[in-house]
């Protein structure tokens, strides 16, 4: 009874989440009632004291990483756009027509997405846009379209996605392998929705007319500030990769670390400079900027994912498709993949992909040894499946955060492309194998 309660609160949740801009209420507010709902109400489940404690601590920890490592993400993008260091790119960019434009953005998203991570770029592109698109209607467009390329383009690095982390950590999946198996698919999947709205898209962006901020005719910046706060992010977000790499420490130590030298770097820089002007360019005027909604949002989200996983839902859930699609013969594992990649858009794909790992040890030979038929697709479809709904992945949902970007509007505008790449990307998979 309690079981079923829970996922009605789920289900209540995520529909208030989806239905934000007709029921005026914050999606945050919603994420963190469906999230302390959920635990209080598997607190009623039966369970003891202390696994309850257990459970919630052991959730707690993920949870904080993922929050501590958007925060510093957050912070340094804002840093960056408070010296106007995206000016840098904006200004390389002269292009205004819509097709060549989205087109440039989608590959360096893809790319960018593969070194860094698919959250940390998503950020970056966010912050991005809007220096260089106007209209609302076009600038949500763009960025439903970077959300797939982001999600795309981390699906086949080992340091892209939360879940290809997980599966190259757990030793399921090798880095070279996971490159050279996945790269194609993920291809497709960014470039279909991509040709399509090729014939779709006409005319020019309506760029914004002045791109600078109040602040920023008040205290403009040199251009020595802003290329070394430009480079000094862009070489910080990148260390982080290669400072987990090397410690194997969770990624927002790195974020932390590379946050704290260019705190240290804008105070020494504007250390002579007066209260007001140096309170606009350092870490702490910045941080008021940071918009905390988002980082609630996320607690929520995944607070309340983190409830059904302890209540045995999602392990029920892996057990039916291992049974109903026979997951020891290859087209079972074609299915089983490609629905948890659907799934992943309604429930974070942290937990399917934990789920699986836990489900299925690593085998000797065949389709669920390491490098396996299994694991190879299950990296491809958790990372990208997230798509198909705006707050089925990390990515999605900071972007929905920074640009307000409506959860009906993505389903009826960019699901549905989503879908086609996503799909197309499993297709060629399959194809190769």
């Amino acid at each position: 009874m309690i079981i079923t309660l829970m996922i009605i609160v789920f289900v209540l949740g995520y529909m208030a989440i989806a239905l934000e801009h007709t029921i005026k209420v914050d999606k945050a507010a919603s994420a963190l009632i469906i999230g302390g709902l959920g635990w209080g109400l598997f607190a009623f489940s039966g369970i003891d004291h202390h696994t309850l404690t257990h459970e919630i601590q052991h959730h707690i920890v993920d949870i904080a990483e993922i929050l501590f490592f958007l925060l510093g993400a957050m912070t340094i993008v804002e840093l960056v756009d408070a010296h106007q260091g995206f000016s840098i790119i904006t200004d390389k960019i002269t292009t205004n027509k819509k097709v060549y434009l989205i087109w440039i953005l989608s590959v360096i998203t893809f790319f960018f997405s593969a070194v860094l991570d698919n959250l940390t770029t998503a950020i970056v592109m966010a912050a991005l846009l809007p220096k260089l698109i106007k209209d609302k209607e076009t600038l949500w467009l763009f960025a439903g379209i970077l959300i797939l390329a982001a999600n795309a383009g981390g699906a086949w690095s080992p340091i892209g996605d939360v879940t290809t982390i997980m599966l190259w950590i757990g030793g399921q999946v090798s880095a070279a392998n996971i490159v050279t198996t996945v790269i194609v698919p993920s291809i497709v999947c960014a470039v279909v929705p991509l040709i399509y709205l090729s014939f779709k898209l006409k005319g020019d962006v309506e760029r914004p007319s002045n791109t600078e901020l109040a602040e920023h005719k008040k205290n403009p910046t040199t251009s020595f500030e802003r290329n070394l706060i430009f480079y000094l992010a862009v070489c910080g977000l990148l260390f982080v990769p290669v400072f987990k790499t090397v410690t194997h420490l969770p990624p927002y130590v790195g974020m932390l670390l590379s946050l704290g030298v260019l705190w240290l770097v804008t105070e020494i820089m504007h250390r002579s400079k007066n209260h007001e002007k140096k309170s606009q360019l350092s870490v702490i005027g910045v941080l008021r900027k940071v918009d905390t909604p988002t980082i609630f949002f996320f607690l929520g989200i995944l607070l309340a994912v983190a409830s059904l996983q302890s209540a045995g839902q999602l392990d029920i859930l892996a057990n039916y498709l291992d049974t109903t699609f026979n997951g020891q013969t290859a087209e079972g594992i074609y299915i089983i993949n490609v629905i948890i990649g659907l799934l992943s858009s309604i429930v974070d794909n942290v937990p399917l992909v934990a789920g699986a790992i836990g489900m299925y040890p690593i085998a000797e030979s065949g389709m669920y040894a390491a490098d396996g038929l299994f694991w190879e697709f299950l990296a491809y479809c958790a990372g990208t499946g997230g798509s198909v709904l705006i707050i089925g992945s990390a990515a999605g949902v900071a972007v929905m955060g920074i640009l307000k970007i409506d959860f009906i509007w993505y389903m009826k505008n960019i699901s549905l492309l989503a879908l086609m790449g996503y799909l197309a990307g499993a297709a060629t998979y399959i194809f190769m194998q």
